[in-house]
């Protein structure tokens, strides 16, 4: 299988679909769920459709170490070409490590001004023209609004795409059709997509509780195949294909 192939055939590919194609430049997607869901195997997902499309992608953790992140790309990639005989794999990785730049910072030891003047050099003086920033471990609980109303101002600057993870309390139940959970409710403003993963007796759901305009309908959400088809698996956390 060639490459190109692979993208279009990539679980990925629904997950897109179901947002509108994914985020434009300017705008900023939400992956929440309770701590061990898979929010970070979504965003490495996301990452490596961009990775194997040849685009730039900035990964920026605030709580792992950097080996640990590197682990969910090689597990994640093996799995994502398993049994598909990709054509050149060992070429595909290194191209794959070539464009993507993994960045650790300690939330309480940085500012907003910090965060955005590191990636600016790296984007404008380093020349890595990134397509989208991966933010994942970032602490919303003691968050100011002020820390998303900088990185979407500078994903505009800088034409670019942001994801971030956000992990909630596993005490309060996940939102159903009616109610969105506080703490996503108080930042929902600032992403354009909030995608909610919740655990099932065989998989877990990956649902869009937001698009765009504002919370996904209940009739969206009881009509669109796109939206039900939206899954992971509970053993590798990877979405599932049709």
């Amino acid at each position: 299988m060639v490459k190109e192939e692979l993208i279009q055939r990539s679980p990925v590919r629904v997950f897109m679909n179901s947002i509108h194609g994914g985020l434009k430049p300017g705008e900023l997607g939400l992956v929440a769920s309770p701590s061990g869901i898979g929010k970070t195997s979504v965003l490495v997902q996301i990452a490596l459709d961009k990775l194997l499309q040849d685009k730039k992608v900035i990964h920026i953790s605030f709580t792992k170490h950097t080996d640990y992140v590197l682990a969910w790309y090689e597990n994640i990639f093996d799995e994502f070409i398993k049994k598909k005989n990709l054509e050149n794999e060992q070429d595909v990785k290194n191209d794959i490590v070539k464009n993507r730049v993994l960045m650790k910072f300690a939330q309480g030891g940085i500012t907003n001004e910090q965060i955005v003047r590191s990636l600016r050099a790296l984007i404008k003086d380093g020349g890595f023209n990134a397509d989208v920033v991966i933010v994942d471990g970032y602490d919303f609980s003691a968050a100011e609004k002020e820390h998303l109303s900088a990185i979407k101002s500078f994903a505009g600057e800088m034409g670019l795409s942001a994801w971030y993870s956000c992990n909630i309390n596993s005490s309060e139940p996940l939102p159903d059709q009616q109610k969105t959970h506080g703490l996503i409710k108080s930042i929902a403003a600032f992403f354009e997509v909030v995608i909610e993963l919740e655990p099932k007796k065989d998989h877990i759901a990956l649902t869009v509780s937001r698009d765009r305009d504002g919370a996904a309908s209940a009739e969206a959400r009881d009509s669109s195949p796109v939206h039900l088809a939206l899954k992971l698996d509970p053993r590798t956390l990877m979405i599932l294909e049709n």
